[in-house]
């Protein structure tokens, strides 16, 4: 099997369980999955399968839009509820003057200060694993990302509903954190659920039970995004059967024949429709092979 199935992931359970479970259903065809949910969330997670494993690098670049709640008054070590408390502080009065004022300082290019307990290495080693077995951590450093659209509402007198599409690489919870800052408080991310992970929507997914009945059952009726099919955003060249050959054994000079002109990266197609490669223009009319895909194999 050689495609995307998109899990709506449920709360409890980590990305990687998520792919565990898939995994040990379609064997040994490999498994990974693009964005990585914590565990209380929920939301569309894209579990790539066999040859669409190496889609990765290509599609994980996409914009991120999200849904959830932030709990003010408490704030955690991991920013969400799953974490200690560590501090607490009254919460004021909010109008809804006052949140959107504050949704749009939010708004744009922000800097931003990544949670602790996070997959950021320091030394090879992972942050969230460095702060659960009691080392002191110092915070990652600041990064810069962007926040498309973010719109606030009140949800009682101690919560907020946001709603937030932003840039890969921004953390909802540290958005969460900063935000009951901004309100003259402290806060934690409360629930999230993820709504988009770049093209891939979660009207378009399933729950993780029926994904994991179907691979069992073999159904052919489980919905699956092709290899060519989970790279809408670039432009497609078609070859012929001999070009195909050439490109599989790694030939890029078979691009040059092709009279084409090329910009950036783009798929190139089999005469029949699959996905042989993704390449990258060197220049106007020459190319070089990123990557080779054999949906024959896994």
């Amino acid at each position: 099997m050689n495609a995307i199935v998109l899990v709506d992931k449920p709360a409890g359970i980590s990305s990687a369980e998520v792919v565990r479970r898939v995994k040990a259903r379609v064997k040994p065809d490999r498994v990974g999955h693009l964005g990585t949910l914590d565990p209380f969330a929920t939301g569309v997670l894209p579990i790539m399968i066999g040859e669409a494993t190496k889609l990765a690098p290509f599609i994980d670049a996409g914009d991120k839009e999200y849904a959830g709640l932030i709990r003010l008054g408490v704030e955690t070590d991991t920013l969400d509820r799953d974490g200690a408390t560590v501090r607490t502080l009254e919460v004021p009065a909010i109008t809804a003057e006052k949140l959107a004022e504050v949704a749009a300082q939010f708004r744009g290019q922000i800097e931003q200060v990544p949670p602790v307990f996070s997959a950021i290495k320091r030394g090879g080693v992972p942050l969230y694993r460095m702060a659960r077995r009691g080392d002191a951590v110092e915070p990652p450093e600041v990064r810069r990302v962007e926040i498309k659209r973010l719109e606030l509402t009140l949800a009682g007198a101690d919560a907020i509903r946001f709603v937030a599409t932003c840039s890969p690489g921004t953390y909802a919870r540290s958005l969460a954190r900063d935000i009951g800052l901004a309100l003259g408080t402290v806060a934690h991310l409360d629930e999230l659920r993820r709504i988009r992970n770049g093209s891939f929507a979660i009207d378009d997914a399933l729950s993780l039970p029926e994904v994991l009945a179907a691979l069992e059952s073999g159904n052919s009726t489980l919905r699956t995004i092709s290899l060519c099919d989970a790279l809408p955003m670039l432009a497609e060249v078609r070859v012929d059967e001999h070009t195909e050959e050439r490109l599989r054994n790694g030939d890029s000079s078979a691009l040059d024949s092709l009279n084409a002109v090329f910009s950036g990266c783009f798929k190139v197609i089999s005469h029949d429709g699959e996905l042989i490669a993704v390449a990258k223009a060197t220049s106007r009319v020459t190319a070089t092979i990123e990557r080779i895909f054999n949906p024959a194999r896994s």
